[in-house]
């Protein structure tokens, strides 16, 4: 007797999410351009039909998924930055928090950072544009209240730090996916976020 396996049925907005989690790790292991429908209908045990029945596109999914990535990691740094008493405090909370989530979800970096090599400014492109634009507003509100309080240096050009800020991290990035190993961001993290607090600091 033969037994046909079939994709157990889930309400649209859960198999929305389990599509949208299964393409950022895909993600992890290779270009998103890569990655066909083919491979996301199979991650998720859904034939191409099926998958067409959750999403127009697969353009659609990726828009899906950055949505999700833009919500979930400002929450987190926004939660961060409210756990500290003081500026900078926020900032090395923040930056821990990035590193996590990265680490956590190794294929959201792949995602931007592919996105953000294209020449055509897409809808997908936009939203990267505005989940940084979110960020970086944060981060020139900490960063402008640490000059306030005193803790960093009258003179601090904050636009400038905000962009430094998130250098640094892209930077842990690269190298942690150049060596295989993403997990090592953790470790090297402290060391170069107290570069990043001298640099910014108040002389006194």
């Amino acid at each position: 007797m033969s037994v046909q396996l079939t994709a157990t049925r889930l309400p649209t907005e859960a198999r929305q999410a389990e599509i949208v989690a299964a393409a950022l790790r895909l993600a992890q292991d290779g270009s998103p351009a890569s990655i066909t429908t083919t491979d996301l209908a199979s991650a998720v045990g859904l034939s191409q039909g099926a998958l067409f029945k959750h999403f127009a596109s697969k353009e659609a999914i990726w828009l899906a998924a950055m949505a999700w990535v833009a919500e979930h990691l400002l929450q987190s740094l926004n939660d961060a930055a409210q756990q500290a008493t003081t500026p900078l405090d926020s900032l090395r909370r923040v930056f821990d928090a990035h590193v996590d989530f990265v680490v956590t979800y190794p294929g959201v970096p792949r995602v931007i950072f592919h996105e953000l090599q294209q020449a055509e400014d897409s809808p997908l492109k936009q939203q990267v544009r505005s989940l940084m634009q979110g960020y970086r507003q944060l981060l020139l509100g900490l960063l402008k209240s640490a000059v306030q309080r005193g803790d960093a240096a009258a003179d601090l050009d904050a636009p400038a730090a905000a962009t430094l800020f998130v250098g640094i991290v892209q930077g842990l990035v690269m190298q942690s996916m150049l060596s295989g190993h993403i997990a090592t961001m953790r470790a090297e993290a402290p060391r170069v976020f107290h570069l990043y607090l001298c640099g910014i600091r108040s002389p006194s």
